[in-house]
């Protein structure tokens, strides 16, 4: 059973900085890519970031610039630092790993920027 828990969401004033963690747990096998979704109130989920196994990086061009994805492969593990955070980035952020070609998501973790 593969599991990801979420980190490191709250409440963070225009401008500030989080850094999301996300740790794969259970009976692993090769992680794929990893990436961070989110989800406003009122619209679909959307794609936030992607990195590969390899390291390869892609971004929404809304966050370009002030999130940066990482991995570190030995702790099954993936981040997202986001900075310069804007009232807009409000939305419950997801995990999302790809383990022996099966798609798995984290509950989820909500990020709140607002003065």
């Amino acid at each position: 059973q593969v599991q990801l828990v979420e980190s490191g969401g709250g409440l963070v004033q225009p401008g500030g900085s989080l850094r999301l963690s996300c740790a794969v747990a259970g009976s692993i096998a090769r992680i794929g890519a990893m990436g961070w979704y989110r989800q406003a109130p009122g619209k679909q989920r959307e794609l936030v970031a992607l990195i590969t196994r390899g390291g390869s990086t892609t971004y929404a061009d809304s966050v370009k610039g002030r999130f940066t994805i990482s991995r570190d492969n030995a702790k099954n593990t993936t981040y997202l630092q986001m900075d310069s955070l804007k009232p807009e980035d409000t939305a419950v952020y997801y995990c999302n790993a790809i383990v022996v070609l099966t798609q798995y998501w984290g509950k989820g973790t909500l990020v709140t920027v607002s003065s």
